[in-house]
């Protein structure tokens, strides 16, 4: 082997050695300079601006990204304070939602939505948000016991007037159930109801639900974890369990909290920066 040859090869080896393996997803942009923790994204208009908000301990600000991870809008929120936000939805109108329903110890009583009407139709860097609270019957006690944690939640989309609420699982013994609720979606205090259940996998970090979303033309819901996606199809009303379910392995496993349809064949999946990890917007072709 001559010395050039092996200096080639050898350069050749580290660069893809270097290389992010990202299975079935691909990078579109970088958002973890700015947002480390990014915990919910939408998008109002396929072109348009990747909306994003960051969890527990970040600003009641929404983020509005280009398609390549650049900001471009940033709007601070009146009457909305980040409690622990984890979810973004939209409804048909462009107006936005931020699910304040994080609840990793199952002690919150305070649980609540807010309404951020249609940001691509103002041009002002601030905006009052409405709030739409509602709490869990089935729970009695803050802190239930640990087998009964079911009432975390960081996953919702908005549905023919109404939030559809997939819970996280935070029991003890796991067993990979999510709770489906419904919650109307107008001002006041609203009891959940309960519609019912499913149970994705046995593993506690990769199989508990992160993000959901509904497509375009309302007939496939997209449930994420950190590794996978839970494609529904061919349900019948609004219990999304009872059609056909599909696993997709995404071959990549980080801390995935964001995920919405551009398209009825295309999601775009966000993760929290961890170290130099992380931070992406990802691009999945169904």
């Amino acid at each position: 082997m001559t010395l050039h040859f092996f200096n080639t090869y050898l350069l050749s080896f580290l660069f893809l050695s270097c290389q992010q393996d990202y299975g079935q997803l691909t990078v579109i942009a970088n958002t973890g300079d700015i947002l480390k923790e990014n915990s919910g994204i939408q998008t109002i208009s396929p072109h348009g601006l990747i909306w994003a908000i960051g969890d527990s301990g970040n600003k009641d600000h929404i983020y509005g990204f280009d398609h390549k991870g650049s900001l471009v809008r940033e709007i601070k929120l009146k009457n909305a304070k980040n409690k622990d936000w984890e979810e973004l939805a939209k409804d048909g109108d462009g107006n936005l939602y931020i699910g304040d329903f994080g609840n990793n110890d199952n002690k919150r009583k305070d649980l609540r939505i807010y309404k951020v009407f249609n940001p691509e139709m103002i041009n002002a860097d601030e905006a009052t948000a409405e709030k739409i609270e509602f709490y869990y019957p089935e729970q009695k006690k803050f802190p239930p016991k640990k087998k009964h944690r079911l009432f975390d939640a960081e996953a919702f989309f908005f549905w023919n007037g109404n939030f559809y609420i997939f819970t996280k699982n935070r029991a003890k013994p796991f067993d990979g159930t999510t709770l489906l609720y419904r919650v109307p979606a107008v001002s006041g205090r609203h009891e959940a109801q309960f519609i019912s259940s499913f149970k994705t996998c046995g593993h506690d970090r990769k199989c508990t639900v992160t993000a959901a979303d509904i497509s375009p033309d309302k007939k496939k819901i997209a449930l994420l974890s950190h590794d996978k996606v839970w494609l529904l199809s061919n349900f019948t009303g609004d219990d999304f369990f009872n059609g056909d379910v599909k696993r997709i392995d995404l071959g990549y496993d980080s801390q995935k909290e964001g995920i919405c349809f551009i398209n009825e064949d295309t999601l775009y999946i966000s993760d929290e920066k961890t170290g130099k990890l992380g931070g992406n917007i990802y691009r999945l072709r169904l």
